[in-house]
């Protein structure tokens, strides 16, 4: 049974176990628990100091003799598309993403398996079943919600959603000062449509409608290939030991 904390909130630390993107390398993560009616106000706080929410869990690195892992947020206000950027936008704007509350389906789960299959066979959520993908989406006491991206359709510019097959899913929080991308997946089979960059395009355009400064992209993590795309959004802040600091 959980039980909702009475006072500050109590932070572990995990033991070591291989790093998933620098080869050689071990990683440890502080952790807490967010839960409870201060589950929002904690996350706003945590993530603010550079933690990630995974499920009910806040957590960043703690690794020993290691700060290649950097939090990362995009100045929502002061971003520009590039010319690839606008490309991006473009070649999808025949889709609609359509907003719901935090729930699994099993439509999620097939596209969520194939991209997995796809991009991360060898990685830490390669054996994730059904079970553990609805408790990734829906175990959260945060203002959480699902975008669902589909093709538009004749009535969508009535009802706000899409037609036809799934093609990507974003798993979101809405804090107080920006939103931030818990996870997102899509159709590995359509990679002319670049849509990891559109769903990171979208959800500026949605911060900026919304009023909100920042979008969150979780680590940069400094050597990882698979990382690199994060700082192509600029400008953008960095957390390092003197705070948030402007990159670009």
């Amino acid at each position: 049974m959980t039980h909702q904390p009475t006072q500050s909130p109590q932070f572990f630390l995990t033991a070591p176990s291989p790093c998933p993107y620098l080869e050689g390398k071990f990683e440890r993560k502080v952790f807490t628990h967010l839960v409870g009616e201060r589950a929002p106000e904690m996350n706003d706080l945590l993530t603010q100091g550079g933690f990630r929410r995974s499920q009910n869990i806040a957590y960043r690195p703690a690794c020993e003799g290691c700060l290649a892992c950097v939090s990362v947020r995009i100045l929502v206000g002061e971003f520009e598309a590039s010319r690839n950027m606008k490309r991006v936008l473009a070649r999808n704007t025949d889709l609609i993403g359509a907003i719901y509350d935090a729930e699994p389906s099993t439509e999620q789960y097939s596209l969520f398996r194939s991209y997995l299959d796809a991009r991360h066979r060898r990685g830490g959520m390669s054996d994730m079943t059904v079970l553990d993908y609805a408790m990734m989406v829906e175990d959260t006491h945060v203002n959480t919600k699902i975008i669902e991206y589909r093709r538009r359709g004749p009535d969508s510019f009535i009802t706000g959603r899409g037609h036809g097959p799934l093609l990507a899913v974003a798993l979101t929080d809405t804090m107080a000062d920006g939103l931030s991308m818990v996870y997102s997946y899509y159709d590995p089979e359509v990679e002319d449509r670049s849509l990891g960059t559109f769903m990171i395009l979208d959800h500026i355009q949605r911060a900026r409608a919304a009023g909100l400064p920042h979008v969150y992209l979780g680590y940069w993590v400094n050597g990882s290939r698979k990382m690199a795309y994060k700082v192509r959004f600029k400008p953008q802040e960095h957390l390092g030991p003197k705070g948030w600091e402007r990159i670009g």
